[in-house]
């Protein structure tokens, strides 16, 4: 069945490739972005499709739309990027919900929120599982983003619990692929870039923290079925168990690039989590889904895509009130 579908943040790393995954999919598209950290090249080439409307808009004010599926993307999710602006940040999480919220009420369409592992803080449980509460500093440099998109899974089940709203809540874990932009902090970002350049590759800390990294193709994917199908609510984690060191990473990506790279050390930032790994157990089982794409298959394409891209294309975030 042919849906109209509103992808909040649809200009983004992810959201672009759901808005072209759901316009090959014949659905009617509206893409709602700010481009606060996103970039309108990551749609050009879905404008002239028929079935897919851009709108530059933020989602802290309200908008009218009719639609039938809202994927609420929207949010910077890289520490470079939401610590640029955290008061915007929260607002983001927070009353973009709301507002999100209210169209999926009105309409009666059915809504899914695009949480994250940061819910979990530094955790005490490995891996995490859907069940555990978190460890989160609330006063520290991350929670901006950690606590609003706690507050925003709050919202959406007491939408649901309270007004019968249909939503659905993923959990997303580190995640990788073309479209990141390259200097939002991301450790898979940093490390390219510098590897590419022959810089030397920053670890933060001894290197040892550990992080999960899922290919993007990969995880929307789930997010798609997690959407469409009809008995589960969530939370659901979303992302790749397999579970790696920093230095890894840092040493596969200067041996898949061919890099001259050498590793340099620095303080290990506040609240950086020191391990990092999903329990997917619920997402196979009630989705059937598993990731497929390996870690060196993934880097593969990600490193080919910084290649072919021009670093002058991309600015950091723009600067507006919070």
């Amino acid at each position: 069945m042919i849906e109209r579908i509103l992808v909040t943040g649809g200009a983004g790393f992810l959201g672009s490739y759901l808005c072209e995954r759901l316009v090959d999919q014949g659905h009617d598209v509206i893409c709602l972005d700010n481009f606060f950290t996103s970039q309108k090249s990551n749609v050009a080439a879905l404008l002239d499709r028929p079935n897919f409307e851009l709108i530059r808009h933020d989602i802290t004010l309200p908008i009218f739309l009719e639609v039938d599926q809202i994927y609420n993307l929207a949010c910077p999710a890289a520490p470079g990027h939401y610590q640029y602006n955290p008061i915007k940040t929260m607002k983001t999480s927070v009353m973009g919900a709301i507002n999100m919220l209210g169209i999926a009420k009105r309409c009666g369409a059915r809504i899914l929120q695009a949480s994250t592992s940061e819910v979990y803080g530094d955790p005490e449980v490995h891996p995490q599982v859907e069940s555990y509460r978190g460890s989160v500093n609330p006063i520290g440099i991350r929670a901006c983003y950690d606590e609003g998109k706690r507050a925003a899974e709050t919202l959406f089940m007491d939408y649901h619990r309270s007004n019968n709203v249909d939503v659905r809540i993923v959990r997303i874990f580190n995640t990788f692929g073309p479209r990141m932009h390259p200097f939002d902090g991301r450790v898979v970002s940093n490390f390219i870039r510098q590897a590419l350049a022959d810089e030397d590759i920053t670890l933060f800390g001894d290197g040892s923290q550990t992080r999960s990294f899922c290919y993007r193709d990969d995880l929307v994917d789930v997010i798609i079925r997690m959407m469409n199908q009809d008995d589960l609510v969530g939370p659901v984690n979303i992302g790749n168990p397999g579970e790696f060191t920093i230095r890894e990473l840092a040493e596969k990506i200067i041996q898949l690039s061919g890099s001259s790279s050498q590793l340099v050390h620095r303080p290990l930032p506040s609240d950086d989590p020191t391990r990092r790994r999903p329990d997917i157990s619920l997402a196979k089982k009630e989705l059937g889904w598993e990731p497929k794409v390996p870690l060196e298959e993934g880097l593969k394409h990600t490193i080919a895509w910084f290649k072919s891209i021009d670093l002058s294309d991309y600015r950091p975030p723009t600067p507006n009130y919070a």
